[in-house]
């Protein structure tokens, strides 16, 4: 059902996995797309389809958050390498915490850095100054 989905929405699936109470999913997003509408409408139109169909014992529910990792193709078989085998790295106690919601405190996220502005640059003030000039 995730990967009906996804690909419905033009998604390529590599791979698609998951342990328990959470699904590992790689695709490439079309970028006609935002990430959020594309996760979105996976994560609703699975859950409708599990819930019509009653797969499971309770209704299923889609935490609100989650996480997307930016990669080159050099990765990408380490990713989907990674979500295959969720069962066996749970079960191993190999999963890696920055790709799992591990219970250990809040999750640390990973940002790069933002850059620096600088409320009052006067050559900044300037320059756009001059540009008005030309209108």
């Amino acid at each position: 059902m995730v990967r009906t989905k996804a690909i419905g929405l033009g998604g390529v699936v590599y791979a698609v996995g998951g342990y328990l109470d959470h699904v590992h999913l790689v695709t490439s997003v079309p970028p006609r797309l935002a990430l959020a509408t594309f996760v979105g409408k996976v994560k609703g139109s699975t859950t409708a389809r599990f819930n019509q169909l009653n797969l499971l014992p309770a209704k299923l529910y889609w935490q609100e958050e989650y996480g997307v990792f930016s990669f080159d193709a050099k990765k990408l078989p380490n990713f989907i390498a990674y979500v295959k085998n969720q069962k066996s790295h749970h079960a191993q106690n190999t999963a890696i915490p920055v790709l799992e919601r591990i219970a250990r405190g809040e999750p640390r996220l990973l940002r790069e850095s933002g850059p620096l502005y600088l409320v009052e640059d006067q050559l900044w003030r300037e320059e756009l100054l001059s540009l008005a000039e030309d209108f």
